[in-house]
């Protein structure tokens, strides 16, 4: 085993989303028309329905619009279907197995291909907690195309919700990924800065050394220093945080003036990675300021930088479905995960098996390390949320109204709280499940209660043995990929800086491919070294390929300042 199994470190509190008020804005507003319309018709126990529709409200937040819109309406045609497949399964069968077994593929699917198209936060577990949920709702053949129907016009309706701010703020998701961008390499310049001036404290403390000790620390040098700082905490949020700007940016669609403008600040929060010490971070932080609200977008010199961007528009998209296959034992771990989880749950005789397939659901990530810190974030969640659900259940029993309002509150609290960690969002996420099952009928508490806490055991128990029987050997593929991509993008810019006057497109263009092969080699190597089982890593070959690619970034820098000094 490679893989180190955190336990405190897995509840510590990060930093809450820039925009954590908007997902859970957009999950109230989107849930509490169709819910109070039943209250009204008296037919709360089609809220079931509804809510899968309304809870797509929580897709897209960082996306452009034009691109929110697409993916938005993706979401809900994944959700209607998983929907249409458990209740056509459930009102064939009533067979608790053969629906164990049904939803557990499902989850499997909607997980690969929510991690195939980049959806996004909170990806595939909302569609699974409701498909899996409608697996054990009573249903007849007849009623299927209703309930569909009550899904597709709830999710027309937070479609709505979602793309409404765009009214006011056209280019709010663009504006944040650039500021967002600013920050983080006017933070990683300012860490350079820091660990240069400890690094010359040092060397004055050490004046008294022979020539060959001071040999010892030849790397320091600022050329050879840069690619060193960039294997640092603070210059991987900060490349992370471009090449996200980057993927805001170059969604397709018409590029406005704006767009260009954003595009163009960008470019300096790249440059300032590649060239930290002729960069005022003071400078890139006012400009992140300035992207608040609809004001004008300050302006950036170096426009001819954008037409590597428009190189980059023109080549054909990557289409989604080649990630799949790379995602084959995280789908395969998710399927034996849930259905195994389901299965003991049955056996223990828990009345909603679902429960325990939700939550193995849930521990899926890109590694055996990262499984495992979703693992006690799930159950430290789950146990404190059912203190909660114990302390608000007698308010919720005071009426369908104040039960209605109860979820409400509770959803709120889950997209407000989920961004800090996953266990204090699931404080929330607890107590609303629960009410949520009393839409058709109240239950007793204690019963519901001792129900949750088992399945979320087994589910927990279970779905992480799953993990760690189905290893993972394509993460170490993954980085030989990632290795191989990054050596050409390499070489490929090498070749253009050797040329006397390389075309000023092709040497962006080439620059920005290598940024991202290195993003994406860095988040390989740390999904591959958190998987269990997992053969040696090329360790020597990685950071040679980083301090080799960072160089070269800076190498396009120097070139590019140097054009612009002889016109």
């Amino acid at each position: 085993m490679n893989a180190r199994l955190p336990l405190t470190g897995a509840l510590r509190l990060g930093r809450p989303s820039d925009i954590w008020f908007k997902p859970a804005l957009s999950v109230v507003v989107a849930v509490a028309p169709p819910n109070l319309t039943l209250l009204a018709l008296g037919r709360l126990d089609l809220a079931m329905y509804t809510m899968a529709g309304s809870l797509c409200a929580l897709y897209a937040h960082s996306r452009p619009y034009a691109a929110r819109a697409r993916a938005l309406a993706w979401v809900l045609l994944g959700m209607v279907t998983g929907l249409g497949v458990a209740l056509v399964a459930a009102s064939l069968t009533g067979s608790a197995v053969v629906l164990v077994t049904v939803g557990a593929l499902l989850a499997a699917v909607q997980k690969a291909l929510c991690d195939a198209t980049r959806i996004g936060p909170p990806g595939h577990v909302i569609l699974t907690f409701i498909s899996s949920a409608a697996l054990f709702a009573p249903q007849t053949l007849a009623q299927v195309p209703g309930h569909l129907a009550l899904a597709v016009t709830a999710g027309a309706w937070a479609w709505l919700v979602c793309m409404a701010p765009g009214l006011l703020r056209p280019h709010g998701p663009e504006r944040r990924a650039t500021a967002h961008a600013l920050l983080a390499a006017a933070a990683y310049v300012e860490s350079r800065r820091a660990s240069a001036g400890r690094t010359e404290a040092r060397r004055g403390a050490h004046t008294g050394r022979t020539e060959a000790s001071r040999g010892a620390h030849a790397d320091l040098t600022p050329e050879s220093g840069t690619a060193h700082a960039d294997l640092t905490p603070e210059s991987r949020t900060a490349h992370t945080a471009v090449q996200a700007a980057w993927h805001t940016l170059l969604s397709r669609g018409a590029r406005s003036e704006t767009r260009r403008a954003l595009e163009r600040l960008v470019v300096r929060a790249e440059i300032a990675l590649s060239a930290p010490a002729d960069t005022d971070p003071a400078r890139l932080r006012a400009w992140a300021r300035a992207l608040r609200g609809n004001g004008p977008v300050p302006r950036a010199p170096y426009d001819d930088e954008l037409l590597g961007v428009d190189v980059e528009l023109a080549l054909p998209a990557h289409p989604w479905w080649r990630a799949l296959g790379p995602l084959a034992p995280i789908a395969v771990r998710t399927a034996l995960g849930c259905a195994l989880a389901g299965y003991v749950s049955l056996a223990l005789g828990v009345g909603r098996p679902y429960w325990a397939l939700v939550t193995a659901a849930s521990l899926y990530q890109a590694n055996i390390t990262l499984t495992w810190s979703r693992g006690v974030q799930r159950v430290v969640g789950n146990l404190v949320g059912v203190l909660v659900f114990a302390a608000v259940v007698p308010l919720a029993h005071l009426g369908a109204a104040a039960l209605v309002l109860c979820c409400l509150a509770f959803n709120f609290g889950a997209e407000a709280l989920i961004a800090r960690n996953y266990w204090l969002g699931s404080i929330c996420v607890t107590p609303m499940a629960l009410l949520i099952t009393e839409f058709a009928g109240y239950q007793e508490p204690g019963r519901l209660i001792t129900e949750r806490l088992v399945d979320t055991l087994v589910g927990a128990v279970v779905g992480f043995l799953a993990a760690v029987a189905v290893t993972n050997r394509r993460a170490g593929d993954r980085v030989e990929r990632a290795l191989a991509a990054v050596e050409e993008a390499r070489e490929r810019t090498a070749r253009l800086l050797a040329e006397p006057r390389p075309a000023p497109a092709a040497l962006d263009h080439a620059r920005r491919v290598l940024a991202a092969a290195l993003v994406d080699l860095r988040a390989g190597v740390e999904a591959a070294s958190g998987e269990w089982w997992q053969r040696a890593l090329p360790q020597e070959r990685v950071v040679r390929a980083e301090r080799n690619g960072h160089r070269t970034l800076a190498a396009t820098v120097r070139h590019h300042r140097a054009e612009g000094a002889d016109a």
